[in-house]
């Protein structure tokens, strides 16, 4: 169980043998609030990029 505030357990891969199951983890902090930010921006100028060279 993970006791630390803001770390995600994530599975990575999963691997079947036989009758087990073998599954990789891997610990990943989310991103912060003015990461998200920009990424949106980012998001919002490629569509409208997108739209106008759709448009022309």
């Amino acid at each position: 169980m993970i006791q630390q505030k803001g770390y995600s357990l994530v599975p990575i891969s999963l691997y079947f043998k036989r009758n087990f199951v073998k599954i990789e983890l891997g610990i990943g902090r989310g991103k912060k609030l003015y990461d998200k930010r920009r990424e949106e921006a980012k998001k919002d100028a490629q569509k409208k990029i997108e739209r106008a060279l759709r448009s022309k």
